[in-house]
């Protein structure tokens, strides 16, 4: 009696273990399908926050609740004019919403946001030599349901800016639909000793809304 009782239990977990096995695989799926997935860096565009080979995960369900908001860093299926190829992943960050109003520059060389100036840390910096928030003057109003992006390292970013210059100033062409976002990139995971969360920066707290 011993023995069958057991065995009884062996047997049943092999039988199960399939389906154990594909619950999870299935539950892995949806989860990367629908809430998290990971992306790596390819290029520059983002240092010094985010280096070249980083990883990171990005929440694709937050923005089903709430628009984006100023400061995040998002990944998003960039406009075939700024990749050259349809669907290609872009990462950066926002720092206009729909009717902000965001001008370069002030006296002391700073964005100004809804009349606000941004003071920007992140903003890539080698030597002791920190980049300007534009390499040219501009004054646009976001469109609704539109965001103007930007790499934080703004000499080697293809971002609204310079789409912004090589369409002739079409505000459509230089900022991306919200409907196009993937999500919020809200950590680096790897490599292990550059892990952080990536939060909004403090300086975006006194901005008012347009």
């Amino acid at each position: 009696m011993i023995d069958e009782q057991t065995d009884k239990p062996r047997s049943s977990f092999w039988k199960e273990l399939p389906i154990l096995l594909g619950v999870a695989i299935l539950v892995a799926v949806l989860v990367r399908f629908f809430v998290l997935q990971t992306f790596f860096i390819p290029s520059q565009s983002m240092e010094n926050t985010l280096q070249i080979d980083d990883r990171v995960l990005v929440n694709k369900l937050v923005y089903d609740f709430r628009a984006p908001h100023r400061g995040e860093i998002v990944v998003f299926k960039a406009p075939v004019e700024w990749s050259g190829r349809e669907g290609e992943d872009f990462i950066k960050r926002v720092i206009g919403v729909g009717g902000d109003h965001v001008i370069c520059c002030d006296e002391q060389d700073r964005l100004t946001i809804n009349g606000q100036p941004l003071d920007e840390p992140y903003i890539f910096s080698a030597n002791g030599q920190q980049d300007r928030p534009a390499d040219q003057e501009f004054d646009i109003t976001v469109p609704e349901g539109r965001l103007w992006v930007m790499g934080d390292h703004r000499s080697a970013s293809g971002d609204s800016l310079e789409h912004w210059q090589q369409s002739g100033q079409d505000i459509d062409a230089a900022t991306i639909d919200e409907d196009e976002v993937v999500g919020r990139a809200f950590t680096i995971f790897w490599p292990v000793n550059r892990a952080k969360w990536l939060s909004v920066p403090k300086e975006y707290d006194p901005i008012p809304n347009s």
